[in-house]
């Protein structure tokens, strides 16, 4: 029965986010600035969205609404481009000793973890994350 839950959730994921389908321009707004919200694949807001409510104590509606809200609000912040390197070097940045100083090290690395750092922060407090 919990198998049966986690996968009508993760279909209805799937569902909802099939509209923010990954574009190479952004979308404009209703005052015609560029939005990056739209440049976000949906393999990529599900996989965030997935480990968020993982992080967060389970897969629930609250957890899922609020890791919804916070991938959303991260996409307001950073193109999908920055998001993506931010994300790689924070994960090659892991590797122990000098393999993983090409990736932890770089000014451009610590620019990228920065700016995921503040806008991760922002959709916390926007979002209501525990």
């Amino acid at each position: 029965m919990k198998k049966l839950t986690v996968t009508v959730i993760i279909a209805n994921l799937l569902l909802l986010s099939a509209g923010c389908a990954s574009s190479d321009k952004p979308a404009l707004t209703a005052d015609g600035a560029g939005s990056f919200l739209n440049q976000y694949p949906t393999r990529d807001r599900v996989d965030y969205v997935l480990n968020c409510v993982a992080k967060h104590g389970g897969l629930n509606y609250v957890n899922q609404y609020a890791c919804g809200c916070k991938i959303d609000k991260i996409a307001e912040k950073l193109p999908f481009k920055a998001y993506e390197e931010a994300v790689t070097f924070g994960f090659m940045g892991k590797t122990a000793g000098e393999s993983g100083a090409a990736f932890r090290d770089p000014e451009q690395a610590k620019s990228l973890k920065k700016r995921i750092k503040e806008a991760e922060d922002d959709a916390e407090t926007s979002c209501f994350v525990k």
